[in-house]
């Protein structure tokens, strides 16, 4: 019987050894036959088409095409995009470090990066960029002016500008750095015995810099801590993992991944001693929160070892690889999916299953699977992270959403600074009734126009009525109607005076103090940072959320 047992079992070996094989030589064959075909079409386009070709961008554009069939994250990377390439694996890349945005004809600097070539040149937010190198960029877009501007550390890029509030065209030869994104943008105490550190990125010795981090808030007293990943879009796996052991013990699962190929079957458990195995943990997401961060924030949860307070994560689960190809180019292809320690995949979008329209299918929530944390409380696989505490994202009134389209709280942040030379320190700035009084003036010449729900509803209505054929009495009643809609619409910049504040009072602070003074005025009006510190100083509703028994 056992040998039989045995003869069967090398059948059936056999078997799926030659059905894999077949499968192999088959591919093989494919991919041969189709790239004799790929090649035998450029070469007759490139010898017959009525006009000249270009070769390189036909086929880049082909390379594209061919991988939007897959999802957003396998990539192709020309020899052209290697600063880019550079800047998402790595965290830097060569250029002059300012964010930019589009304005109706040009380009304009958004904001500097303190530190950096264009802020050591003077740079400032609100300056219009003419010429690149002498190239004319109206109406270029902003990846457009940003290839120019990007390249190799130690070169110059010579820019031909219009500060705000001037006319006049000033040139600046401004010398490429080496513009590196710290992985922990800022760490401070938030209160008496509150420690605070903001994790942006997951690049080489993030997991370093979060543990100095702690210990010096340590040393300053600190009882708790709140680590915020909000934005955070992720980066290397194994600096998630490191992160996560700061806070839970050696031989802990943090994190496995499943591919096609076997090696990309891999498992990682924490390999050092904890730092921190006590201290009380809140950490931070919203729906930007991905990859990388979402292995910390579900790992944090499904061992039990901290509280996640936000939003949805993004529901990004699976793992990219960088393969190099030949003449300098690259591949960033997804090899592999990968499942916190509840058994939980993460991953939101199935990108192999597209409905009709070919759009791909997310988890829908009626079909989550439930698992259990490490304590026994029960988490669902939404496609995301799933915050023990949700905080519903604040809704902004259409007034200030026109006026941040339309660029007019960015503008007059401009013109505070053009008119005062310095304000107080982040801590004791206030933006005053006086200055918003300033700013009412400003906007009344700024032609704020947009329509509220309920104009769009009457608009909708007077449609209605037209269909039905009413009588005149209703257009009438319907034109008073739209008259208080319209006095109380005038009523807008008041009504919504403490949002419009708010926004007005951290476009002026990063003026002065760039991305770490914004950072450290948003903290003081942050409903995430709030619920956070006062869990924090509850701890009996801390610790019963890690033990399932309060409500979200």
């Amino acid at each position: 019987m056992k040998g039989k047992k045995r003869n069967i079992l090398i059948v059936i070996s056999f078997v799926l050894l030659t059905s894999l094989t077949i499968g192999f030589v088959r591919n093989d064959f494919e991919i041969a036959k189709n790239l004799d075909i790929y090649a035998t079409l450029l070469r007759q386009l490139n010898e017959n088409y009525v006009d000249d070709i270009n070769v390189t961008n036909l086929v880049e554009e082909s390379i594209h095409a061919m991988l939007n069939k897959l999802d957003p994250y396998t990539v192709f990377y020309p020899e052209s995009q290697m600063e880019e390439l550079k800047l998402m694996t790595a965290g830097h890349y060569g250029g002059i470090g300012a964010t930019i945005l589009q304005t109706e004809d040009y380009v304009v600097i958004s904001e500097p990066y303190e530190g950096t070539p264009a802020y050591k040149t003077g740079l400032q937010a609100g300056d219009k960029i003419v010429k690149v190198n002498n190239q004319d960029v109206k109406n270029k877009s902003v990846s457009d002016v940003s290839a120019l501007l990007r390249g190799h550390p130690g070169t110059s890029v010579k820019l031909d500008i219009i500060p705000y509030g001037r006319k006049s065209i000033v040139s600046k030869n401004v010398v490429r750095e080496e513009i590196k994104f710290p992985n922990v943008a800022y760490a401070s105490k938030v209160g008496d015995d509150i420690g605070y550190i903001y994790l942006t990125q997951f690049m080489e010795n993030a997991s370093l810099d979060v543990k100095n981090a702690f210990l010096s808030l340590k040393e300053e007293g600190i009882k708790s801590l709140i680590l915020d990943l909000r934005g955070n879009g992720g980066g290397l796996l194994h600096e998630a993992v490191n992160i996560v052991n700061l806070f839970v013990d050696k031989g802990e699962l943090i994190v496995s991944t499943k591919g096609k190929l076997s090696d990309k079957n891999q498992f990682y458990y924490t390999q050092n001693e904890v730092l921190d195995a006590n201290i009380p943990l809140v950490v931070l997401v919203d729906g930007f929160s991905a990859s990388a961060s979402e292995i910390v924030a579900g790992a944090i949860q499904d061992l039990d070892r901290g509280v996640v307070i936000g939003r949805r994560t993004f529901g990004k689960g699976l793992v990219q690889n960088v393969l190099p190809l030949s003449y300098n180019t690259n591949l960033k292809v997804t090899v592999s999916k990968y499942y916190i320690p509840s058994g939980r995949c993460i991953q939101k979008v199935d990108y192999s299953d597209r409905d009709s329209n070919g759009l791909s299918k997310s988890k829908i929530d009626s079909n989550a699977v439930a698992f259990k944390t490490k304590n026994g409380r029960t988490v669902y696989d939404y496609g995301g992270v799933e915050p023990d505490v949700v905080i519903k994202p604040e809704t902004y009134s259409t007034i200030l959403l026109a006026m941040l389209e339309k660029r007019i709280i960015f503008n007059y942040a401009n013109e505070f600074k053009f008119n005062n030379n310095k304000i107080p320190p982040v801590e004791n700035f206030v933006f005053t009734d006086q200055m918003y009084e300033d700013f009412l003036s400003y906007a009344v010449n700024q032609n704020i126009e947009y329509e509220t729900y309920t104009e769009r509803q009457i608009a909708n209505l007077e449609q209605s009525v037209k269909d039905d054929k009413f009588s005149e009495a209703v257009n009438k009643e319907i034109n008073q109607l739209k008259e208080l809609v319209k006095k109380e619409k005038s009523k807008d910049l008041e009504r919504y005076k403490k949002e419009i504040k708010e926004l007005l009072y951290l476009e002026i602070v990063s003026r002065y103090y760039y991305q770490k003074g914004r950072l450290q005025a948003s903290l003081q009006i942050d409903p995430e940072m709030i619920k956070a510190k006062d869990l924090l100083h509850n701890l009996h509703e801390y610790t019963a959320l890690l033990k399932g028994k309060t409500k979200k």
